[in-house]
């Protein structure tokens, strides 16, 4: 079971998270946001305002919605991993 370490807004509907075993992923939910839990997710500036919960440990919203950490880690794409600390981390993640 994963879960999520860090994440912060990457654009559009992405999120870039860190998760347990130290990789970054990019994690596109526009194709995710279906159904009433997650009609106000469409909402750019709604989805922005997501918060880490450190007891779920996973990214949620103000109206109850949230994604399974698992789910993140399958759907995300590797953009890095953690190789010597949040320095390493914060290097691999910029262009």
């Amino acid at each position: 079971m994963h879960y999520l370490t860090e994440a912060s807004y990457a654009g559009g509907y992405k999120l870039r998270l860190m998760f347990e075993d130290g990789t970054v992923r990019i994690v596109d939910l526009a194709g995710h946001l279906n159904g009433p839990i997650f009609q106000p997710l469409k909402d750019l500036s709604f989805f922005k305002r997501f918060e880490l919960n450190q007891d779920i440990d996973t990214v949620v919203w103000s109206n109850g919605a949230d994604f399974s950490p698992d789910f993140l880690f399958e759907i995300g794409k590797i953009i890095g991993e953690q190789a010597a600390g949040a320095d390493a981390v914060t290097r691999a993640a910029q262009p």
